[in-house]
């Protein structure tokens, strides 16, 4: 690597979904992208729900086709123990779009980046795209100077546009000086189960409401099957380093007993210590400006109740690069658009978010519960 400066249209920091979906549609309308991807490669991420309704935007992005092929499990519905002791079940055969897919994550993103990649753009993998001042060297038309870094070392890029697919964290977003509000403090606590036994053939997502939160299972196209539960953040402090651990985790599921007793018949065992990670709903106060815009995660991000994480990635990294290739056009009021598109995308989010937790009523004086019965603000 050099010091000498590169310039890109656009430039983006994140290489999951939302970011490899802006890079395919904008390097395929002839701009000139740079896709940065500070994630290690094939490292195995929570986020493995595509529901039907995602197929329509795999066919727009080209890439459905490719995508069947790469071994996906086939999940055909739901079943939930929410609102009452007895398990219900949705099919997904009875749904428009047909059924869903539990996800090989590492796989699912290889795919999408290396659209990105034929498409034209340049798409660096554990490399870090970093912006070491917060604000542009004079006007609006002068580009931002960012820096981009490897184990080899660093070179200093420049980018007309820049892009914050970069998770819940927002890096970017935070440097240019932008708040995030958040809903609600969720968390979740996961790990994988593997087993010796062969009898564990069902592919649709298990949901169980308990007390305190909720626990949510799939079996992954590896064999493995992913358990996590989800809890407040302040409600499950002092329970935090049992959940983290082997035993404490084991012992709180428990406290969900069709779940506990699915995992016992099928002779489940932990393959790793449980781990913690932010499942909050929340937006920024804006998601885009001069120069800069917020796509999937950095920008809006759901509980996983809704199953919204993969498709919310998928759309906005879509919408943000219309609403880049239409300003790079001169189209003036292209920014507010995507603005107020996705401030309504959240507004319904909300308001489906409220609908789905006021069927649960067993535990309505619990903390947890009582806050997703409060109207949505």
């Amino acid at each position: 690597m050099n010091n000498e400066a590169q310039t890109f249209d656009v430039a983006i920091a994140g290489g999951g979904p939302a970011g490899a979906a802006a890079a395919l549609l904008l390097a395929r309308s002839g701009r000139q992208v740079l896709l940065a991807d500070a994630a290690p490669v094939a490292v195995f991420r929570v986020g493995e729900g595509l529901p039907p309704s995602a197929h329509s935007l795999l066919q727009e992005l080209g890439v459905f086709e490719r995508f069947r092929a790469d071994g996906h499990r086939v999940s055909h519905g739901n079943v939930s123990v929410w609102g009452a002791d007895k398990p219900q079940s949705v099919d997904f055969m009875f749904q428009a779009h047909g059924h869903g897919y539990q996800l090989d994550r590492p796989c699912f993103d290889a795919m999408l980046k290396h659209a990105a990649r034929e498409a034209g753009a340049l798409v660096c993998d554990q490399t870090r795209l970093s912006l070491p001042n917060a604000a542009r060297d004079g006007a609006f038309d002068q580009p931002f100077r960012m820096q981009l870094s490897d184990s080899s070392g660093s070179r200093n890029i420049e980018c007309r546009w820049l892009v914050d697919a970069g998770g819940r964290s927002g890096t970017i977003t935070r440097r240019l000086g932008v708040e995030r509000c958040k809903t609600d403090r969720l968390i979740a606590f996961h790990t994988l189960l593997q087993t010796d036994s062969a009898s564990d053939c069902d592919g649709r997502t298990m949901i169980e409401a308990v007390q305190d939160g909720w626990w949510y299972s799939v079996l992954l196209p590896s064999n493995e099957r992913l358990l996590v539960y989800l809890c407040d953040s302040d409600l499950g402090r002092t329970e935090r380093a049992a959940l983290l651990s082997t035993d404490g985790f084991a012992a709180k599921l428990t406290n969900a007993p069709h779940m506990h007793q699915f995992c016992q018949l099928h002779g489940y065992r932990p393959r790793r210590v449980p781990q913690g990670a932010d499942a909050s709903s929340g937006r920024l106060e804006r998601f885009s400006g001069d120069g800069w815009l917020a796509l999937g995660d950095a920008a809006l991000s759901f509980d996983p109740l809704s199953s919204q994480g993969i498709s919310n990635a998928l759309y906005t990294g879509m919408a943000g690069a219309r609403a880049i290739n239409a300003a790079l056009d001169g189209q003036k009021d292209a920014l507010a658009h995507y603005n107020d598109h996705l401030a309504g995308i959240y507004r319904a989010y909300l308001s489906n978010r409220a609908h789905f937790y006021g069927y649960e009523r067993r535990w309505a004086q619990q903390p947890f519960w009582q806050r997703r019965h409060a109207p949505p603000q």
